[in-house]
Formats: C-alpha cells, sequence, structure tokens
C-alpha cells in the first residue's frame, strides 16, 4: 500500500485494502464518511481535509478476541495521509516526491489486523484509520486557523504541514470516546525522527513506563527496533498557544517529541504509545525524507 502512486491509493482507496481484509478475515468494518465526522466535530481531520477535491475517510475495523470481556482492548491507530504536500505550507520538490508513503501508518495498522484475524489473540482490537490527502487550494486551511478537535481541545494551526498530528488528534478522541482503554498510534511524523535514529530504529513515545516498554520489548523481539525518548512535561511549554488550548507545532528543537506530546493531548489519560516510524519506513525499501516539516518550524 505504501509503495502504490498517490493516484492508486486515495483514502477511498485504502477503504478498498481494509474491506478486503475484513471480507478474507471475518473483521468488522465502518467507515465514517465526512458528513458524520461533521457531526461528531472532527474539527482537526476535516481541517486537513478541506483542501483536498479527496473525500476523507475515517475507517475504523475491529476484531472481538474476547467477547466476555470488554475492557480487555487496545486501539491500533495509523496515520492515513495518502498524499502530503505540506497544504499551504507546501513542501519544496525533493521533499514532495515521497510523500505517497505518508500513509504507511495507516496501512501498517491494517496489516497488523489481518494478522491478527489470522493468529486469533483472546483481546478485542480496534483499528482506526484517519485517511485524507494534505493539499494547498482555494479551501486549504491557513496558517493562523483555529480547529476544534472531536474532544473538544482547539489548535491553532502554526504549519499546515503539522497535519499528521491534527488527524491523529481526532482519532485518538474517537478512540476513547469508544471505550478503548491502551492505545498505540503508528505515524510516519516527523522528519526529525529521521535525523535522531536515522533508518535503523523508530521512536517509541509513551505516557505509561510499563505499557510503553511492553510495545518496545515486543517491536525489538522481531526486529522492528525502536528506542524510548523523554516526555517530560517541560517541552509541553513550546506548543502553547495565545488564541487556542494548544499550537500544532512546538518548533524545531525537540521536534519529534512535541509532536508525540500533541498527540498525547487526546489520550484521556489511557496507557498510550506513539510509534515514529519516519526513519524505519526508508529501511522498508525507498527512501524515507521530509516528513512533516523536516527543516522548517514544524519538526
Amino acid at each position: 500500500m505504501a509503495n502504490e502512486p498517490a493516484n492508486n491509493m486515495t483514502p477511498s482507496d485504502m477503504v478498498e485494502q481494509a474491506l478486503k481484509v475484513a471480507h478474507t478475515h471475518g473483521v468488522e468494518l465502518e467507515v465514517l464518511e465526512r458528513a458524520r465526522m461533521e457531526e461528531l466535530g472532527m474539527g482537526a481531520l476535516l481541517g486537513v481535509a478541506q483542501g483536498s477535491e479527496e473525500p476523507p475517510k475515517f475507517i475504523i475495523m475491529r476484531y472481538n478476541g474476547d467477547v466476555d470481556d470488554e475492557e480487555n482492548n487496545i486501539g491500533l491507530l495509523g496515520k492515513g495521509i495518502t498524499f502530503d504536500s505540506g497544504g499551504l505550507d507546501i513542501k519544496n520538490a525533493a521533499g514532495m516526491s515521497t510523500m505517497k508513503g505518508d500513509m504507511a501508518g495507516g496501512a501498517s495498522v491494517i496489516a497488523a489486523m489481518q494478522a491478527i484475524a489470522r493468529l486469533k489473540p483472546k483481546i478485542n482490537v480496534t483499528v482506526i484509520v484517519p485517511a485524507t490527502e494534505n493539499m494547498p487550494s482555494g479551501t486549504a486551511q491557513r496558517p493562523g486557523d483555529v480547529v476544534r478537535a472531536m474532544n473538544g481541545k482547539t489548535i491553532e494551526i502554526d504549519n499546515t504541514d503539522a497535519e499528521g498530528r491534527l488527524v491523529l488528534a481526532d482519532a485518538m478522541s474517537y478512540a476513547r470516546s469508544v471505550g478503548l482503554n491502551r492505545l498505540v498510534d503508528v505515524a510516519t511524523l516527523t522528519g526529525a525522527m529521521s535525523v535522531a535514529l536515522g533508518d535503523q530504529c523508530m521512536g517509541a513515545f509513551g505516557n505509561d513506563d510499563e505499557f510503553t516498554q511492553q510495545v518496545v520489548s515486543a517491536a525489538n523481539s522481531v526486529g522492528d527496533r525502536a528506542w524510548p525518548l523523554p516526555m517530560f512535561d517541560e517541552y509541553k511549554s513550546q506548543y502553547s498557544s495565545d488564541i487556542a488550548d494548544i499550537k500544532n507545532t512546538g518548533g524545531r528543537g525537540a521536534g519529534s517529541i512535541t509532536g508525540a506530546l500533541i498527540i498525547g493531548e487526546f489520550n484521556d489519560g489511557a496507557p498510550w504509545v506513539h510509534l515514529d516510524i519516519a526513519g524505519m519506513r526508508g529501511a522498508r525499501g525507498q527512501q524515507w525524507r521530509h516528513c512533516e516539516g523536516r527543516d522548517r518550524r514544524a519538526g
């Protein structure tokens, strides 16, 4: 999926891939269209989507492996930006050339659901993929806009190229609203991650040491190496806003950390791990550069 050209892997095409997995392996599939997203108040996701003529899709897949215990659950969330131009804060040509793969996180969790359905673990798993393009146009969101996420938190758009955390904000809010009590999100989030760890390791960020170490150990045991990074509260001041609850960027310094913390603003206290796979995406078959705002304010 991540290697498909963007004209062949639109949000609607991602739905078709999820449908194949659902039909083949007997998992539930639900797709929310724009109107339903508007009803739910997913302003962060819809703000990113408003610049594209491709309709956004909010993909939900469910595997029920423990019907006797609804609390035994986990949510796997994947960034599904099927093409990332940067929006009005547009990328340069080199930075845009590989952006067909900015939905690798979404592809990863859809593929994970396929494996889960075959292995049949005793746990309830929900996969969520907020899928859209990030495009410049006369209807695109602007730097300085303020959007409201599903949980009511307002976000100042400091840079339109920091869009992954916006779509994941609504994915996290939705996950908590349906009772998911452990969350892992997977995203090609920041070029800063590639600078920090190269293409040999993904960054792991979490709010619960035990759960984070469990995810890191699982990743390392199968060769997808992960390295925990700090999540100190002091970093949060970097994305404070004078006109909204938060901004969508924290500047260049510690860009991967502030990106993770911004996503974490929407987990409502649930144990959560963010995996930034920007560098590892490059190690899986094509060079990965210039993710969200690399060499720019977004980081």
